[in-house]
């Protein structure tokens, strides 16, 4: 438990500490041709998230496999920068303004709710709420590391996208 904690928070935290590095203006500036800007990337983990959390406080039955079965699969495919994936419509952020302080706001929110649940819920329920394709209805513990997977690639892309708005200052 203290593990998974641990990752949620280290994930959850090095994304708002990477969002923070941003100058304001930068938030919303298109680092290259098909890319979301920093503002769409942290609103579409605000939407995602906030939805996970919802998942893991939902719902839930008793769980007839492995509680972590899932969790090497979704690490494999989050992790695996080589592949590109589109977001379901329903996080799909808005081609707007975003507030870096609203951003970090919300998503600090979602961390610390987040540290709670994991902290106080039975993590081997299966959630009933949602069935994620591909994965199907995952166990507490997977819709956790689904998060942590999810914001851990996203970190990696948030970094690209904070390199490419900084080298262009420099061109």
């Amino acid at each position: 438990m203290e593990k998974v904690i641990k990752e949620a928070t280290d994930s959850l935290s090095t994304l708002e500490q990477l969002l923070m590095e941003f100058d304001p203006q930068q938030i919303n500036e298109v680092p290259f041709a098909g890319s979301w800007t920093a503002g769409q990337l942290a609103q579409h983990l605000v939407m995602a998230n906030s939805g996970f959390l919802q998942v893991i406080n939902g719902p839930v039955s008793e769980t007839s496999r492995p509680a972590d079965i899932n969790v090497e699969k979704i690490k494999h495919d989050f992790l695996n920068f080589q592949i590109k994936f589109d977001s379901p419509k329903e996080i799909y952020p808005e081609d707007k303004p975003y507030d870096q302080s609203a951003l970090l706001a919300n998503l600090k929110h979602i961390s610390n709710a987040m540290a709670v649940s994991v902290a106080g819920l039975d993590l081997t329920k299966t959630c009933t709420s949602f069935e994620l394709p591909v994965y199907g209805f995952l166990t507490r513990l997977e819709a956790i590391y689904f998060v942590i997977y999810h914001t851990q690639r996203h970190n990696y892309q948030l970094k690209n996208i904070f390199t490419k708005l900084n080298q262009a200052d420099f061109n």
